[in-house]
């Protein structure tokens, strides 16, 4: 299975938590969003998760342990070949 570089992972966790904040300030911004939308269905196809919630709590544990011990698989998912 392939596994999503960390460091673009990092970036899209930076940028959902970024456009998380963004939105909570202003809820009524339809653009804000639709790019809040697009960055966490980024993340749930990564990570192979059906929730935003999920999938970035996913992507922060994947990357503190690959971060911390080198490439890992992602437990039951890499060994059974897919989401």
């Amino acid at each position: 299975m392939l596994m999503p570089d960390t460091s673009v992972i990092t970036r899209l966790i930076a940028r959902y938590r970024a456009q998380e904040h963004h939105l909570l300030a202003a809820p009524h911004d339809e653009h804000a969003r639709r790019r809040f939308e697009d960055t966490a269905y980024t993340l749930c196809v990564l990570m192979c998760e059906r929730t935003a919630r999920e999938a970035v709590l996913a992507a922060e544990r994947y990357v503190h342990r690959h971060t911390r011990s080198g490439a890992q698989p992602m437990g039951k998912r890499a060994a059974s070949g897919g989401c």
